[in-house]
């Protein structure tokens, strides 16, 4: 078992990555998707505050990420001691048809299996992604954590208004406008669609050395928006990978979502997936509360007995890495780096 870090793409310098190795980390997990785009400020995680209550625009449809752009980061990282072990999430802007199934799914389709052996050449092992229309949506932030440490959660209310047009995955996204009524469908529509996606793209990434890491719904309610959720039971987890079996169809395992999920047994979870070598990293937050009504705390305060996670991932050998996926902001002149440095030192310890 590994201890990484993740770092958002406007933190790829060599001041986050070294504060991540003076952490303790050995490996990243790299968002190339600028969430921020367009936004003035960018946060210490994506909220809110963009066009129609999203975050921020989209990529360049026609920009995929090349071998050049990848070693060039790979050379930054590896230059401060570090390993970079997966890219999580695809831009909205490579795949918004994949999602909705619309006219340029087929093309989009091949571009990221462009991507994914992109992605192999330059020997980065995995490439997280997030099924889903609405995306990352509904939180708020408070002094929720202990000492009124802000942290990011939500409050009860289900959000089920349509999105605004050219809006996929809380990204504003100019290419997919006039698809509003593609988001408007059912959960099996749904994974219909994610079974096109695994059928088309996982012998690419079984033939790239690449793992394709499936991350649950945040928050993990049944719809959000108008459209439906993927994964929002802890028992799908097991269906996804049973979709379309492969060795490369993988889990991006978020152990603070799966707390959200209503009738979750984080334990047994953990132990079965982990068991059948599903878990690709693993995202360590805590929390309290269910979904529709959580919120987020440091990582020894939560409804997660976070030794019991480590050693169960110990007595499997677990060969992969946990990351902190965020953290409560602490009261400093240095609120990021203090919460996460928090974070970072309570798993290195369990991890000791």
């Amino acid at each position: 078992m590994k201890l990484g870090f993740g770092i958002y793409s406007h933190q790829l310098d060599r001041n986050h990555l070294r504060f991540a190795r003076q952490c303790g980390a050995t490996h990243v997990v790299v968002h190339l998707v600028d969430y921020f785009n367009g936004i003035d400020s960018k946060g210490d995680q994506p909220t809110s505050g963009g066009p129609g209550g999203g975050w921020g625009q989209a990529g360049d449809p026609n920009q995929l990420w090349s071998l050049g752009k990848l070693l060039k980061i790979k050379g930054l990282i590896e230059d401060e001691g570090l390993t970079w072990y997966a890219i999580e999430n695809i831009d909205p802007a490579h795949w918004y048809d994949v999602l909705l199934a619309g006219p340029e799914r087929n093309k989009q389709l091949e571009n990221i299996c462009t991507i994914i052996e992109t992605i192999g050449k330059a020997g980065i092992p995995v490439l997280g992604y997030n099924f889903s229309l609405a995306g990352v949506y509904g939180r708020s932030t408070g002094p929720w954590a202990r000492g009124k440490a802000q942290s990011v959660g939500m409050t009860g209310e289900i959000d089920n208004k349509p999105m605004p047009d050219g809006m996929i995955w809380n990204m504003s996204c100019e290419a997919a406008k006039n698809r509003s009524k593609l988001s408007q469908i059912d959960e099996s529509e749904l994974w219909k669609r994610l079974e096109a996606f695994l059928l088309k793209c996982l012998p690419i990434a079984e033939k790239a050395g690449v793992i394709l890491a499936a991350h649950p719904d945040d928050p993990p309610v049944p719809r959000l928006r108008n459209t439906p959720r993927l994964i929002y039971k802890a028992e799908y987890f097991q269906r996804l990978i049973d979709l379309v079996p492969s060795l490369s169809n993988q889990l991006e395992f978020c152990l603070g979502t799966l707390a959200e999920m209503p009738h979750s047994d984080i334990y047994a979870e953990t132990t079965s997936l982990a068991s059948q070598n599903k878990l690709a990293y693993i995202h360590c937050r805590n929390v309290i509360g269910k979904a529709p009504n959580y919120r987020e705390v440091f990582i020894d305060e939560g409804d997660i007995d976070m030794r019991k996670v480590i050693n169960i991932l110990k007595s499997v050998d677990y060969p992969g890495v946990i990351i902190p996926d965020h953290a409560p902001q602490m009261s400093c002149d240095a609120p990021w780096h203090a919460g996460m440095a928090y974070t970072m030192g309570y798993l290195k310890s369990l991890l000791d």
